[in-house]
């Protein structure tokens, strides 16, 4: 038995007058398929619940900013929401379980990816999809048809991992995190299209809870430094809420236009919502748009890399051992269906969290059922509108002040894997051309103007989709010198 088991009595059975004591084996947290008490199960489910809470909705908030769901259809906007929320228990629960081939049966929690972001701002904004709802329902239907294509790759992961070594991987993931950077200072400022966008009162909110982040992340331990985002948003929502009795919130424009502060916080819709709702089936009609298909489906592919990235971090850095094929296949293939399943509830594309993978190489805490109870509490919380609308009425700049680090971090992620090999003359060349002609291109307003519009669409707008492509194929035609050899197989001796 382990040394960290123990025998706990479960039940009593009475048998020629003795009462005999049935006993449960309790195993340690440190055993994916070990048992433990609810107890020690449920702060260590919330503990990753805390990780991923509001990164898991920070992407939906933003798209639904973009196409005006949050202010012209508050009520779909709020069970957007719960939605997600719900969505993101569900397919949690199928990657920790798996039902057949769906669900590699890892430590993973599974939300909404922020690595689409760049990707569904171009399709958003682009006015040909007739914008607000339209453009939210072509996002929808191009999620149903991505995440069929990658649940079908899934069964193919082991033949395709060459084509997508760390400079490919890294290239693409250094542009989403730039392609981020933009629309983090932006909510950080007041948000898209708000009257007080820079305002002195919606930078001095971000700032607040940037600097609440920072100092709980690197000067406390344990709960509040792994929560350190969900703490700061706390902080900025009470700061908002003080704010809001001792500041004038009703201003008006140039214009003699009254409008509302957007750092002001409406407790109101709260108390108008339900305490529990069942989720509607696609409150948000897809629409199946070829443009936004084709460009939201070539990251459902660069979304499969980054889980094969992170089920193998987190089986290393918390089972210490290599993820096995049938794992990296079973979770790529949830990835897809998890995609699916949440489109149903016109929620946006799930991915593994890299928070949570990061967690579990800490804490090395990868218990099956304490991830249980995490998952369980998504799902509880997507059956309570009035959960949803606490996070509905948050103002831009709270949330601006945790999405800058958050999106940077993504860009710090991607020069981290470009240099794993190290920084030779064939890397600097793809990643330069990658990023310089693919990113700067496709980041540049009007560059591609002259091109139709179909390529514009694709294309166009984040830059993601032209430096993932370059990445490629310049992988593939560029040969390798020695030195990129050398570098390889010194990495890969000390990773063994």
């Amino acid at each position: 038995m382990d040394s960290n088991a123990r025998r706990c009595p479960r039940q009593h059975d009475i048998l020629g007058g003795r009462v005999m004591k049935k006993t449960v084996e309790y195993t340690s947290p440190y055993e994916f398929k070990g048992a433990i008490p609810l107890r020690q199960a449920i702060p260590l489910g919330l503990q990753h619940v805390l990780a991923m809470f509001v990164g898991n909705l920070t992407p939906l908030m933003i798209i639904c900013g973009i196409c005006g769901i949050t202010t012209e259809h508050p009520d779909i906007y709020v069970t957007l929401l719960q939605n997600a929320m719900l969505a993101a228990g569900v397919i949690t629960l199928i990657q920790l379980w798996s039902i057949g081939p769906v669900g590699g049966q890892v430590p993973v929690i599974m939300g909404t990816s922020s690595g689409f972001l760049g990707v569904m701002k171009g399709v958003a904004a682009n006015a040909a999809l007739g914008g607000g709802l339209l453009s939210y329902g072509a996002i929808i239907g191009a999620g149903i048809v991505g995440g069929l294509c990658e649940a079908a790759l899934g069964f193919f992961i082991k033949p395709l991992r060459k084509f997508f070594p760390p400079v490919v991987t890294g290239s693409v993931v250094l542009a989403i995190g730039l392609s981020l950077i933009s629309v983090g200072v932006n909510s950080f400022a007041g948000g898209s299209g708000a009257k007080d966008f820079g305002s002195v009162p919606n930078l001095l909110l971000g700032l607040l809870v940037l600097a609440v982040i920072v100092g709980l992340k690197h000067f406390t331990k344990g709960i509040t430094s792994i929560s350190c985002i969900l703490c700061g948003i706390i902080v900025g929502y009470v700061a908002a809420s003080i704010m809001g009795l001792v500041m004038p919130h009703e201003l008006a424009d140039a214009e003699g236009a009254a409008f509302t502060a957007s750092w002001y916080v409406n407790w109101s819709k709260i108390g108008e919502a339900g305490w529990f709702s069942i989720p509607k089936i696609l409150p948000v009609k897809p629409v199946f748009d070829l443009h936004a298909i084709l460009s939201i489906l070539i990251m459902f592919l660069v979304t499969a890399v980054e889980t094969i990235g992170d089920i193998s971090g987190c089986i290393e850095g918390g089972m210490g051992r290599e993820a096995t094929a049938k794992e990296l296949s079973g979770g790529v293939i949830c990835d897809g269906v998890g995609s699916v399943i949440s489109s149903l509830f016109s929620s946006l594309p799930t991915t593994s969290f890299s928070q949570n993978v990061g967690l579990v190489t800490m804490t090395k805490v990868v218990n099956r059922m304490a991830l249980t109870c995490g998952a369980v509490f998504l799902v509880l919380a997507g059956l309570s509108p009035k959960l949803a609308a606490v996070i509905s009425i948050m103002p831009q700049s709270v949330l601006g002040g945790a999405a800058v680090m958050m999106f940077a971090s993504i860009a710090v992620s991607g020069i981290k894997l470009l240099t794993k090999y190290g920084i030779t003359n064939r890397v600097v060349t793809i990643v330069s051309i990658a990023m310089g002609l693919g990113f700067g291109l496709g980041a540049t307003a009007n560059a591609l103007s002259g091109l139709p519009q179909a390529v514009q669409l694709i294309f166009g707008g984040s830059g993601i989709v032209p430096a993932a492509v370059l990445a490629i194929i310049l992988n593939i035609i560029i040969p390798k010198e020695p030195e990129d050899l050398e570098n390889e197989a010194r990495v890969n001796g000390a990773e063994a």
